[in-house]
């Protein structure tokens, strides 16, 4: 993922064909750099445009007139679960990747209203088409909201 520039800017897209401003725009919150290149690229695939947003402060800019939130948990940046929070009071939908072995981390991300959390390896592995259809329902989930 490349940085565009200025905080909320789309992260930079290969497909010329297709104009952007036709395409919903998607935070990536990550503050690592390989994970916000990994979740821009699987935004990419799903043809949405991701935002790139790598500490708390460039939320409320990146978020304006998204139509979703992809958020890693993990940061040392923010906190994951007061982002979900302020997202989602936003009205922005937020969906999570976490660690598949912090069930707590897990369940706060849902409680504080996020609409799924995947695990790295479930992301990774499937991350287009989990993504597929949101915001909204999507094939392979589970009730709780993880992959």
């Amino acid at each position: 993922m490349t940085d565009a520039g200025s905080v909320g800017g789309p992260v930079a897209d290969g497909d010329a064909g297709e104009a952007e401003g036709h395409r919903p725009r998607v935070v990536v919150l990550a503050d690592d750099l390989i994970w916000a290149t990994r979740l821009a690229g699987i935004v990419r695939a799903t043809r949405a445009v991701p935002v790139a947003a790598r500490r708390q402060e460039d939320v409320p800019i990146a978020s304006a007139g998204a139509a979703g939130a992809v958020v890693d948990l993990t940061s040392r940046a923010y906190d994951g679960v007061a982002m979900v929070t302020e997202l989602v009071s936003a009205g922005v939908p937020v969906i999570c990747v976490a660690q598949h072995d912090d069930p707590d981390l897990r369940r706060r991300a849902l409680a504080a209203g996020a609409d799924r959390v995947l695990s790295y390896r479930a992301l990774h592995e499937r991350g287009a088409a989990l993504l597929a259809g949101w915001p909204g329902p999507a094939s392979g989930m589970q009730p709780d909201g993880t992959a």
